[in-house]
């Protein structure tokens, strides 16, 4: 009996390990699947709701967020990618102020250190001014980059497909290399500028290289 065990233990040794999987799911809005997200409140309220195999962001004067927590090692999923769409960017935007610190559609990536101070996070926006591809501080905190993936109305009212390397802009932008990926958020709103937004995101998959 021993013997058979053994054996037995030896050729599950020997078999191939299986392989990771090739993406991780983070948001299946278009299965209208909430599961894992929660609301992260900041000043007034950004309505959220399923619709149309999207996930619908209304926000008036004020600002919350979704957020998932997800403990990743970007070097192994470091691609992200998403879909969003824009009713118009907002007026009154200016992203070298605080009172202008409003995009009409963010993702954020939060990477958690030791110490909630030292915490840093890219937020890919759709901006309005801008230039795309451009970036810049947080007027709010220098561990928070903004970086315009879109930017203006030409591409207003359209779904937009997205993919970000999220392990090498954290490279580029802080100079090391990233910790675990903490969590993933989307918000859109407008308590600084007291504009009106509307937005829509669509599904959020991290993939590997």
């Amino acid at each position: 009996m021993l013997k058979k065990l053994l054996s037995a233990i030896l050729l599950l040794a020997l078999l191939p390990l299986p392989s990771p999987a090739a993406e991780i799911p983070v948001a299946r809005f278009s299965a209208s699947d909430l599961s894992g997200w929660s609301d992260k409140g900041f000043k007034g309220q950004t309505s959220y709701t399923l619709e149309n195999g999207a996930l619908k962001a209304h926000s008036v004067g004020g600002a919350s967020g979704k957020i998932r927590k997800i403990s990743v090692d970007t070097s192994k999923y470091p691609k992200l990618s998403w879909s969003w769409r824009i009713e118009r960017p907002l007026k009154r935007e200016d992203i070298a102020s605080k009172s202008g610190d409003d995009f009409a559609a963010r993702v954020y990536v939060v990477f958690p250190r030791a110490f909630f101070w030292r915490m840093r996070a890219i937020n890919y926006v759709w901006a309005a001014r801008m230039p795309k591809g451009s970036v810049a501080p947080s007027p709010y905190t220098k561990n928070s980059v903004i970086v315009a993936v879109q930017s203006g109305d030409e591409k207003a009212g359209q779904w937009v497909f997205e993919e970000r390397n999220i392990y090498e802009d954290y490279k580029r932008i802080f100079g090391e290399d990233p910790p675990l990926l903490g969590g993933i958020a989307i918000m859109t709103d407008t308590d600084d500028t007291r504009d009106e937004a509307t937005a829509w995101y669509g599904d959020i998959t991290l993939h590997t290289p």
